[in-house]
């Protein structure tokens, strides 16, 4: 089956995250990093922070414990459009997987930001491994300043579907 690239360049949402200082700290708990600098206002500063700073993968999730709906913008997309890209791909069974990830910084994101995102398929491919077909979709989310607009950072996602 050829893959379906109509879908590449498709908006995958759009939302509003409010970052906290109890979600950060968490993550931080999570990833077993004590640092003082994830909890404290003070550390933070110390370090040459303007702000307490979230962990470097924190934006993996922070649309998770950040996303609140009555903030959210109107203008995003109705439905799950990832979702309906995996459900054409699982009609035939198989694995997903998360592939890779990855966060390309403009700055740091601190408690107390808030932030837009914009996510978009950004490619589909597929590749064959070991006799079953592999299709790889790419997204891709924008983190701006709600204020100023600037980019914050940019997350990048890898979902594989293993037939």
């Amino acid at each position: 089956m050829a893959v379906d690239r109509s879908v590449v360049g498709t908006v995958t949402g759009r939302s509003r995250v409010v970052i906290e200082r109890g979600p950060v700290a968490n993550f931080a708990d999570v990833l077993e990093d004590d640092s003082s600098v994830y909890r404290n206002a003070d550390a933070a500063k110390q370090h040459g922070f303007p702000a307490i700073p979230a962990p470097p993968t924190f934006p993996f999730a922070m649309e998770h414990w950040g996303r609140f709906e009555e903030i959210q913008p109107d203008d995003g997309p109705k439905g799950n459009p990832v979702g309906e890209i995996v459900a054409q791909l699982m009609k035939g069974g198989g694995l997903l997987l998360h592939g890779e990830q990855a966060f390309e910084y403009h700055r740091p994101v601190y408690v107390g930001d808030v932030l837009i995102g914009e996510g978009r398929v950004v490619d589909v491919y597929e590749k064959e491994s070991k006799g079953k077909l592999m299709t790889f979709v790419v997204t891709e989310t924008v983190w701006k300043d709600d204020k100023s607009g600037d980019p914050v950072v940019t997350s990048r996602f890898n979902l594989i579907h293993r037939a």
